[in-house]
């Protein structure tokens, strides 16, 4: 069965990653570990940001990995159960997890930052710059 796509329409060309970038962000529906995102006005110290944040409290910093792979930036926490423990009641896992976030083309990730069991991303939008550019017509005998 042939598949159609909301972008196969003739006016929309070359639109063929966008639609492979969609299928991938349907496929990404865990819920695990919650986050938000927040666009954060431009101030003095710089452009407009976007602020994604997911709560991952009981993970250090070195059971996180936080890695821009062609467009998309992934994190990931690795936690190990510590078999000296014997638990009572364990309300709390220990939990691996991955988060993808597709990026659009240009955008930059500032820094990452982890204070009181959020783990805070910066991200930059690029400026678009406007390009105008006269096509000049042949004239075919």
């Amino acid at each position: 069965m042939t598949r159609i796509s909301s972008l196969s329409s003739p006016f929309l060309l070359g639109f063929d990653e966008i639609e492979r970038v969609l299928d991938r962000v349907a496929k990404a529906a865990d819920g695990y570990p919650p986050y938000n995102i927040e666009r954060i006005a431009r101030d003095a110290n710089g452009p407009e940001r976007l602020r994604i944040t997911l709560a991952v409290a009981g993970f250090t910093r070195d059971q996180l990995d936080v890695t821009l792979e062609e467009s998309q930036l992934v994190i990931r926490g690795r936690q190990q159960d510590d078999k000296s423990r014997q638990y009572l009641h364990r309300g709390i896992a220990a939990r691996q997890f991955q988060r993808s976030f597709v990026l659009a083309e240009g955008m930059e990730v500032r820094n990452a930052d982890l204070k009181n069991g959020l783990l805070s991303i910066d991200l930059v939008r690029p400026q678009p710059e406007r390009v105008v550019r006269s096509i000049s017509i042949k004239e075919s005998e």
